[in-house]
């Protein structure tokens, strides 16, 4: 017989939000990366700063940066291992954010980084850029 109850619960999936900590509150996750303090900020670069981390030179700024990379690939393990937490318990969406100062440089490279990751694995992923088209911080 077929339980129609798990016929009806959304899919699961992984929803990765990029987000500036100077745009408002922290979106609602499962797992929040704070990328402000470790890792080099494009803005201080003048050539960079009215980019964003969708831009191959800031991405490539972020993606290497030490350390980078194996946030990015310990959030995803996370939330890989949410996932088929998610499955057997309610079906829905493990989210995963990732944030900087504002919201346009680092998180964003990240969490484009990490969807990659999971769609290379064959792991549905969703990527909402928050602030990517705000002003830039001025500081």
């Amino acid at each position: 017989m077929i339980d129609l109850d798990l016929a009806a619960r959304p899919q699961p999936r992984i929803r990765i939000i990029s987000f500036g900590y100077g745009h408002g509150e922290a979106p609602v996750a499962d797992l929040t990366v704070d990328g402000r303090r470790h890792y080099r900020n494009p803005h201080h670069d003048p050539a960079m700063r009215d980019l964003t981390g969708l831009d191959d030179a800031v991405r490539r700024h972020v993606m290497t940066t030490p350390g980078v990379r194996d946030a990015v690939a310990a959030a995803v393990w996370f939330a890989r291992r949410l996932l088929d937490e998610v499955l057997t318990a309610h079906g829905g969406a493990v989210v995963v954010a990732f944030g900087c100062v504002g919201g346009r440089h680092r998180s964003v490279a990240m969490a484009q980084a990490a969807a990659a990751l999971l769609r290379e694995a064959g792991v549905p992923a969703e990527v909402e850029h928050r602030d990517v088209t705000k002003p830039v911080i001025q500081r």
